[in-house]
């Protein structure tokens, strides 16, 4: 404490004092006492006690000598003055003592207030600092309970509160909590509590990440749900509606029609999936500048999981729900992209996609390698459909997946084939070459169902009595079976296939072409050779007519199908395979008769040098024209058929009496065996007309012109050329030298001059004509 000033008291100032108490106040009869104890006190807080007396006293003599001088001038007034005087001294003497008593009450008294005041004081100072301590700790509890206030919103996972109170701390006003040791310290923590708050709402996230990695499966399997439900319901308006035939689920029209039912897989009575944890740690890490850490940290958990989706080797069993959490995946991934403004970029989450849609196609590539069964690759191809219609209605390229779906629609393609091949084989190896019996009306529909004929022969079998026999075999039924079946097939793999190429349809055709042509055609042709019996050779024929119809009306029922698609006309060409095969059927009938005919030319008993000439036919002729009529006309075959079969008999009959004539078999023979034989001739002329085919005698010309040069003695007329060419070219010069050599020798060996001379013509004109053919007709 600083050191008093001291007081000095002059007489002007003791005059005053005593003024103020009246005592010099010659006006005023009154003393003021009650004036007297400020001056004791400031007196003695002054310490001036002596001082103050000396002043006084010096005062006293003052004012005794201005008495004694008044005195001197008027005595009374002089005396006056000492009474006056002495009661002031007597005054002042108490006055004194009054003074001395009080300045020894008042010491006493202020020692006392003075340690009371100093024990104020102290106590003040102790309730400032108690008062000062208090708001202190209130501050610091007001501070700790923000910071514990911090730990409670991360527990309650609120963590943006969390930050903002953080952010309350930082921005307290200013105060004497601030200069403090322990403000400096709670503010050196605040990056700690951004760490816990960042490693809070990051392990929360991760939390969620694994929650979406286990719900995906269900996420997308109410997606493949939705998308069956909605393609049913499509197919079903379709089928109402001709004009929507050619949209397909997902186009602009299927859209539009569908935006009215809303369903939302990610929030619906069956599940519900929360993004909220994912929101709060991109606002937390947004708030804290550390957004890319977490957008890498986000892209390589989420490769990870995608990774870990598919197995290796993927496992066709487990197929459809490896589908379920792609989808699942991947609308998870675009609804993130769509909500949280700029986190995610579609560059990221297409190169999440093309990475599975790559390991997808490598698995499906390297597990359906051996496969062998079409069937598996059908399953596949419906769960890829709807995998890529899913998932192309969140914007997802699905160019890759419809790329692998052409892929396995080749493989498909062929085992598909390449297993109606062998149906088709046995089918054909395995008929037994009878007619096709139906009992009652509900069978004969199912088959008529199955096969393709014409309006006119439908109508036919339909009116016709049941029971009956069809104009065909079990394989024609079959194979039309077979190839319905292969068709639809074929089709359901490419249904619902976004990119329908029209190769697709060339494919087909080419397929049904090989499937009909060398499995169908060629095999009948190749069964053919080992079938004599004339009602199953017919039958083929019958089955390979149907066959030739069949194929007209299975390019009107594929070009139908493809309609759908936008396809051209389909063209077969198996049809000029059945047609050639059915060449071969009607020759192979033509064969087995001939071979027959070749037995009764076998048992024939023709004398070549006979004496007379005969007016009957040879008797076999009459067995041979019965047979041939009896099993002609009751072959199951059209009339042109029959037609056909009557003609190559005929010209093989016609062949086989010229081999006789021009033969090495007959070595010699005269002019009544050459009338003989035209008397056959003329028999089998007869019976032709009989049966109404006299057209067929055409076939005995040759035969007719080449007996009748030597019987009319008209080889000198034949060496003419322009009558050779004009009457006789139907006859060669090698086989009229050859029946010219014959009756040569006849006429040579006969004992008969005559007839040796005849010979001897018969020779020269043989040599004669012979010299014709190594330049003509040869």
């Amino acid at each position: 404490m600083p050191p008093r000033k001291k007081t000095n008291f002059t007489q002007e100032n003791v005059d005053h004092q005593l003024q103020q108490i009246h005592l010099l106040d010659e006006s005023s009869s009154t003393e003021n006492l009650e004036q007297l104890g400020p001056i004791i006190k400031q007196i003695h807080a002054s310490r001036q006690q002596e001082a103050f007396l000396r002043t006084v006293q010096s005062l006293v003599q003052s004012k005794e000598e201005e008495i004694e001088k008044i005195c001197g001038d008027n005595y009374q007034d002089f005396v006056s003055s000492v009474s006056t005087l002495l009661t002031v001294r007597s005054y002042t003497v108490n006055l004194r003592d009054k003074i001395l008593s009080l300045d020894s009450s008042v010491g006493s008294v202020g020692h006392g207030l003075a340690a009371k005041k100093k024990a104020l004081l102290k106590s003040k100072m102790t309730a400032a600092n108690l008062d000062e301590a208090i708001d202190t700790l209130q501050a610091c509890l007001t501070v700790l309970d923000l910071v514990h206030r911090i730990g409670e919103l991360i527990k309650e996972t609120r963590y943006w509160s969390a930050l903002r109170s953080l952010e309350d701390i930082q921005s307290l006003p200013p105060s004497s909590l601030s200069q403090t040791p322990f403000f400096t310290h709670l503010l050196s923590s605040l990056p700690s509590l951004r760490t816990q708050i960042k490693d809070a709402v990051t392990a929360s996230t991760n939390s969620w990440l694994l929650e979406i990695r286990n719900i995906s499966g269900e996420v997308g399997r109410l997606a493949l749900e939705a998308m069956e439900t909605r393609t049913r319901r499509w197919r079903s308006r379709r089928e109402k509606v001709p004009l929507l035939k050619l949209s397909r689920v997902g186009s602009s029209v299927e859209m539009v029609t569908n935006e009215t039912i809303e369903y939302d897989v990610l929030d619906n009575d069956k599940l519900k999936v929360d993004f909220k944890p994912l929101y709060q740690c991109i606002q937390i890490y947004t708030a804290l500048d550390s957004l890319e850490e977490l957008q890498r940290s986000y892209q390589a958990d989420r490769k990870a999981q995608s990774t870990l989706i598919l197995p290796t080797p993927l496992s066709l069993s487990s197929l459809p729900t490896l589908i379920q959490e792609i989808v699942g995946f991947f609308i998870v991934e675009s609804h993130v992209l769509r909500t949280t403004m700029g986190f995610r970029s579609e560059r990221e989450v297409d190169e999440l996609w093309e990475n599975v849609v790559g390991r997808v196609e490598e698995g499906m590539g390297q597990t359906l390698a051996n496969e062998t069964d079409p069937e598996v690759f059908l399953d596949v191809k419906e769960s890829l459909i709807a995998f890529s219609a899913t998932l192309e209605g969140y914007s997802y390229s699905t160019q890759q997946l419809h790329s692998l779906l052409m892929v396995l629609f080749e493989k498909y393609g062929a085992l598909l084939e390449k297993q109606y091949n062998k149906r088709f084989d046995n089918i054909v190896l395995q008929d037994d070459q009878l007619p096709m019996r139906v009992e009652g009306s509900s069978d004969r529909d199912a088959v008529i169902a199955s096969v393709w004929l014409s309006d006119t022969e439908t109508a036919e079998i339909k009116q016709t009595s049941l029971p009956m026999n069809l104009p065909w075999s079990q394989t024609f039924y079959l194979c039309c079976q077979d190839i319905h079946n292969f068709v639809n097939k074929y089709y359901q793999f490419v249904e619902g296939v976004a990119q329908y190429q029209r190769d697709i349809d060339e494919l087909l055709g080419k397929a049904v072409d090989r499937l009909l042509t060398a499995h169908i055609s060629t095999r009948i042709a190749e069964r053919l050779a080992s079938i004599s019996g004339l009602s199953q050779i017919a039958l083929v024929v019958s089955n390979l007519e149907h066959f030739e119809i069949a194929c007209a009306e299975l390019e009107r029922k594929v070009t139908s199908i493809r309609s759908s698609h936008r396809g051209g006309t389909l063209h077969l060409s198996a049809t000029a395979s059945f047609s050639k095969t059915l060449t071969r059927a009607t020759a192979r009938i033509s064969a087995v008769i001939s071979s027959k005919l070749d037995d009764f030319f076998e048992l024939a008993e023709y004398e070549w040098t006979p004496n007379s000439r005969e007016d009957m036919p040879s008797m076999y002729l009459y067995e041979l024209v019965n047979w041939l009529t009896t099993v002609v006309d009751s072959l199951v075959v059209k009339e042109a058929y029959k037609n056909e079969a009557y003609k190559g008999a005929v010209t093989h009959v016609s062949e086989c009496l010229l081999d006789f004539l021009t033969g090495r078999n007959v070595l010699a023979i005269n002019e009544n065996a050459i009338s003989n034989l035209l008397v056959d001739v003329d028999f089998l002329d007869q019976e032709l007309k009989r049966i109404g085919r006299p057209n067929l005698s055409e076939a005995f010309g040759e035969l007719r012109s080449l007996c009748s040069i030597p019987l009319s003695d008209t080889v000198q007329n034949y060496l003419v050329p322009s009558t050779r060419l004009a009457s006789y070219s139907g006859v060669k010069p090698k086989k009229l030298a050859a029946l010219l050599d014959k009756m040569a020798k006849a006429g040579l060996s006969s004992r008969d001059p005559v007839q040796r001379e005849q010979g001897s013509k018969r020779q020269k004109e043989a040599e004669a004509v012979g010299r014709l053919f190594p330049g003509e007709n040869r």
